[in-house]
């Protein structure tokens, strides 16, 4: 058995006022990629969505080089492990309707939780 260095980090966003769907879209773009070239992909998305994912990237990739201060982490050499968009909490309201009718309106929210991973010089070899 082999005993490795796992360099990982984790950042969540939470209770995020924006619909999972919308946001699973922008995230099934950028799993896997590494974190250099998925914040620069979601720099030219259109997507609301995108500003959001892109600081949670960021953020953990931060987090990462945080917590291995004594060695340099090359941003290139992270990529997104994990990236995930939980339905939060959901605020319900009603749209006034004719003849006293209500219609329902729910916002919903959003939790992002994004797993970065830095590879190792030997996986890099072995693809």
């Amino acid at each position: 058995m082999e005993v490795t260095n796992e360099y990982k980090a984790k950042a969540v966003q939470r209770y995020l006022r924006r619909a999972p769907r919308k946001l699973r879209l922008v995230a099934d773009l950028v799993r896997g990629m590494q974190v250099d070239k998925a914040t620069e992909l979601l720099k030219h998305i259109s997507k609301a969505g995108a500003a959001e994912v892109s600081k949670v990237i960021r953020s953990a990739h931060a987090n990462l080089q945080n917590k291995f201060e004594d060695e340099a982490i090359d941003a290139s050499s992270v990529y997104v492990k994990t990236i995930m968009v939980d339905e939060g909490p959901t605020l319900k309201r009603i749209q006034p309707a004719p003849q006293g009718r209500a219609h329902p309106i729910r916002k919903r929210m959003s939790h992002i939780t994004v797993i970065v991973e830095k590879k190792d010089e030997l996986e890099t070899d072995e693809e």
